[in-house]
């Protein structure tokens, strides 16, 4: 049998409350359940929180499953860090494989790949050329810049002895 820990609604049409319930994952929402161990009220300001502290630390101590809403509850009232802090390795929960940080990283079956060596020294290769090209470009606008003012000043001196030799 399959336990899950989750929410009950009870409460008049659009005017939700919720109880905590430990309950068969097979049974209906508002089916047969285990034990009632809190009470959620959503629509009061501050939203209203209450949890048996001991007894839900105790079923997730034997294998019942938080849904994710009920994840949720169990940090802000802090049973889900004590919880975490008892176990030995990862907590593998639907919040914690969609990259949530709600208790410790739980690790994937992926094999890493280890980064070639290469790769920082080309990094170092590929900056000392866009410096290199940087200059170069700086030189040649320069080059460029006086080749332009010795050709005005060639244009200017020839025009002088065109001017004089026509006289």
């Amino acid at each position: 049998m399959s336990v899950k820990i989750r929410l009950m609604r009870v409460g008049k049409r659009k005017q939700p409350s919720y109880r905590v319930v430990v309950a068969d994952e097979r049974q209906a929402r508002d089916g047969r359940i285990i034990e009632t161990i809190g009470n959620y009220g959503p629509r009061q300001d501050p939203s209203h929180l209450e949890i048996k502290n001991d007894r839900a630390l105790d079923w997730l101590r034997k294998g019942a499953q938080p849904t994710e809403s009920v994840q949720k509850l169990l940090t802000v009232s802090g049973v889900w860090a004590e919880f975490v802090a008892d176990k030995s390795g990862p907590v593998d929960t639907k919040l914690n494989r969609r990259g949530f940080s709600t208790g410790r990283a739980v690790t994937t079956k992926t094999k890493k790949r280890p980064e070639p060596e290469v790769a920082a020294p080309a990094k170092e290769a590929v900056a000392e050329e866009v410096v290199a090209e940087a200059v170069s470009e700086a030189v040649a606008e320069e080059v460029v810049a006086e080749a332009v003012a010795e050709e005005v000043v060639t244009e200017a001196v020839s025009e002088e002895v065109v001017e004089e030799s026509a006289e």
